[in-house]
């Protein structure tokens, strides 16, 4: 039933955010455009088609799973780590596939092929996690202390190279100026090419997590708990390591870096309903898509025809609820 609830929420937020922008449309003409679908012979080609089908359908449905696809990541890095403050970008997904992406735009690559950026993104996310793997692993196991450690080095490494690359395209300053809009994280004139890249991402993620429901389970017991119950830990690290950095990387591919997602959504899931992850993750993919749907609204509302950055929005409620969560720490 609470499953129920959550997607008829969802599908009120997805609704109520197709009939706001900066050009105002009735529920008639969104109700009408709906049905008045590209694909189908009888197709009538108008304003409110574009806008509807070409400009806000496919940003919507990409804020939902770029959500989505944070929101799981968060959930499952919090329980390997056993670490409520833990988050996607904390073993370096976030920043590798910011990397990748910005050397595809340096490169020019982002330029010619409309697939370019998001596939360096997914190999940076991928390769970034890849090291820190390697630098943690000793006698074939990786603790989760050096797992963090690893995680906080390769982020330092990673911003500077990324540092290093604004500052040597500095003069090109429209090729500046897109890298660093870019990396605040943006929604902005996403097609239905970023939703297909996206959801096949969010649906082997969200799958891959729910088949190592129970495994997640007993990860929050402890790492030597897992092990004495038979769990082979060092493969479900792996596992849960590289679904990560699918999840991250083609949301981080399609948005740019959009941070907190993955720190205030499983936190506030595992407060209302508990830390079972058979439960908690299809959970935290909805409250995830249902966040950033309504994140996005307000950043292409509230300072109309004018568009704030979505990674602005979401570092300026995130950033409290961080220190909320240290605060909280303290006091146990």
């Amino acid at each position: 039933m609470q499953f129920i609830i959550l997607l008829g929420l969802l599908l009120v937020v997805l609704w109520g955010s197709l009939l706001v922008g900066s050009v105002e449309l009735s529920l008639t003409k969104i109700i009408n455009q709906l049905f008045n679908m590209p694909f189908l012979p009888n197709f009538e080609a108008s304003i409110e088609a574009t806008i509807v089908w070409s400009i806000r359908l496919p940003r919507i449905l990409t804020a939902a799973c770029v959500g989505a696809a944070l929101a799981v990541a968060g959930a499952q890095m919090q329980s390997l780590l056993q670490n409520p403050l833990a988050s996607p970008g904390l073993l370096g997904s976030s920043s590798g596939a910011a990397l990748g992406a910005v050397m595809a735009i340096t490169w020019g690559w982002a330029s010619w092929a409309v697939w370019a950026l998001p596939v360096m993104a997914v190999v940076g996310a991928f390769v970034a996690l890849f090291v820190v793997y390697a630098l943690s692993v000793r006698h074939g196991r990786a603790s989760v202390m050096t797992l963090l450690l690893a995680g906080i080095a390769v982020n330092a490494f990673i911003g500077a190279l990324t540092s290093l690359v604004i500052t040597l395209v500095w003069q090109d300053y429209e090729m500046a100026g897109q890298i660093i809009f870019w990396l605040l994280g943006s929604l902005e004139s996403r097609t239905w090419l970023h939703v297909l890249l996206v959801a096949p991402a969010v649906i082997i993620g969200v799958g891959v997590a729910m088949l190592y429901a129970r495994e997640l389970d007993i990860f929050l017991m402890g790492q030597e708990t897992a092990e004495s119950l038979g769990v082979a830990t060092e493969s479900i690290h792996r596992i849960i390591l590289l679904n990560t950095a699918l999840l991250t990387g083609c949301a981080v591919a399609v948005s740019g870096v959009i941070g907190f997602v993955g720190l205030i959504i499983p936190h506030l899931v595992r407060m209302f309903w508990g830390p079972r992850h058979r439960y908690l993750l299809p959970i935290c993919a909805i409250m995830g898509a249902i966040f950033l749907v309504l994140m996005d609204t307000l950043a292409r509302t509230l300072l109309s025809p004018q568009e704030i950055r979505i990674g602005i929005l979401t570092a300026l409620l995130g950033a409290p609820f961080f220190l909320f969560l240290l605060l909280r720490q303290r006091e146990f």
